[in-house]
């Protein structure tokens, strides 16, 4: 036999057909719920009502025949004549405008009812729950809406759920070390060599790099990130990004080249950026081309000039991106090969997911393009100027 919470595993679908009704009334999750008895209520209320309004007319219209009758010196034959038709004149319209108040009711008030319904659910804890689109067209566009607010509810806690999971996981290994390290040395199974303190120091070193990656990350998807704004020459910029990678490129035995850039009058290949965010950019760009090119590939990077931009491109001659894992790359503690550790030379996982943040930070849009075997290129689209919604006086950017 199903339990009540296998049962509600079956998601959106249990609630398009209605079931929703039977579960509140069954008292599942939290009790019954008082929406989807509403609509019965309200009618009841409104049949009642409109019932003594019709007693208290018909009342009205037998003392008005009676006064009528009495003046023209009418029989009591006569009176009731006038109290008919005065009655029927009276609830006629009446009874016309109750048809059409109930239909409208059975188009208004069920839909609004499923709505509330489906707040008091959200209320509880089930973000799964949707309400049908049905009804005049603008309780439709209610129910879509709160559809699209619910399902936005239930991404943003399921990201929430994998970030804590996530940051758990990148924590763990480095503090478990860390507590391995200075416990061995307390109890002397280890030696307080320069090794086994080099050691601790590089985890400690890498736990203050997640903290910081965490940081700009949680930062610029708050848009309370500051850019500290200034003519960036972006040829220059590759030039002095490429001095900083070409030792490690040298002793990975790949060639790290940057293409001449072609700058004009028109376009002096000069933006308006952060030049330490956008330095942050291409040195995660590199970090990631150079885990995953082999030696003897290559790893070349140019600018060319874009209406109002400038287009700078980072591509590499390594092993690429499966098409199944091109949709995730910018994901935060996403790796191609989770088997991988940081000792293994794995980064974090949060060197795409801050990248394309500072490049939409800067105005701009970052995209990859990849194939197996084939290698990987990260084209970065750069506006000349920020837009205005984007910068203050100041001249610091806050996204």
């Amino acid at each position: 036999m199903r339990s009540r919470w296998q049962d509600h595993t079956r998601g959106p679908e249990a609630w398009r057909r209605g079931e929703w009704e039977q579960r509140w009334r069954d008292g599942w999750p939290h009790g019954p719920g008082p929406w989807p008895r509403r609509p019965g209520l309200l009618f009841l209320r409104f049949i009642v009502t409109f019932g003594v309004i019709a007693l208290l007319v018909m009342g009205g219209m037998m003392a008005i025949a009676l006064l009528f009758t009495r003046l023209a010196g009418g029989d009591g034959q006569m009176a009731v004549l006038v109290w008919m038709g005065g009655c029927g004149l009276a609830l006629a319209l009446p009874l016309l405008a109750a048809g059409l108040a109930v239909r409208a009711f059975r188009g208004i008030a069920a839909p609004l009812a499923d709505v509330m319904a489906a707040a008091d659910a959200v209320a509880a804890g089930d973000l799964s729950v949707r309400v049908p689109e049905r009804g005049p067209r603008d309780f439709a566009r209610l129910a879509h809406s709160f559809n699209r607010m619910t399902a936005e509810l239930e991404r943003a806690e399921q990201q929430r759920r994998n970030l804590t999971a996530d940051v758990a996981h990148e924590l763990r290994t480095p503090l478990h070390i860390l507590q391995g390290n200075l416990e061995g040395i307390l109890d002397g199974v280890y030696e307080p060599t320069d090794a086994h303190i080099t050691a601790t120091l590089e985890e400690a070193q890498l736990l203050a790099r997640l903290v910081e990656d965490l940081r700009t990350l949680s930062l610029a998807e708050a848009g309370v990130l500051p850019l500290a704004l200034e003519p960036v020459e972006v040829p220059a910029l590759l030039a002095d990004v490429q001095t900083s990678f070409s030792g490690q490129a040298e002793a990975a035995g790949i060639h790290l080249r940057v293409v001449p850039a072609l700058a004009s009058e028109t376009n002096p290949l000069t933006v308006m950026a952060d030049v330490g965010r956008l330095n942050q950019v291409l040195g995660n760009l590199l970090a990631n081309a150079l885990r995953h090119t082999p030696a003897g590939g290559e790893i070349i990077m140019a600018v060319e000039p874009l209406p109002g931009g400038a287009r700078v491109t980072v591509g590499d001659t390594g092993e690429g991106i499966p098409p199944a894992d091109l949709p995730y790359v910018f994901d935060r503690f996403w790796r191609g090969d989770r088997s991988r550790s940081h000792a293994g030379g794995a980064g974090s996982g949060l060197g795409l997911a801050i990248a394309r943040q500072l490049v939409q930070a800067h105005g701009g849009q970052i995209r990859v393009e990849s194939a197996p075997g084939q290698g990987t290129t990260f084209t970065i689209d750069l506006p000349a100027t920020l837009p205005v919604a984007q910068s203050t006086p100041t001249g610091t950017a806050i996204i």
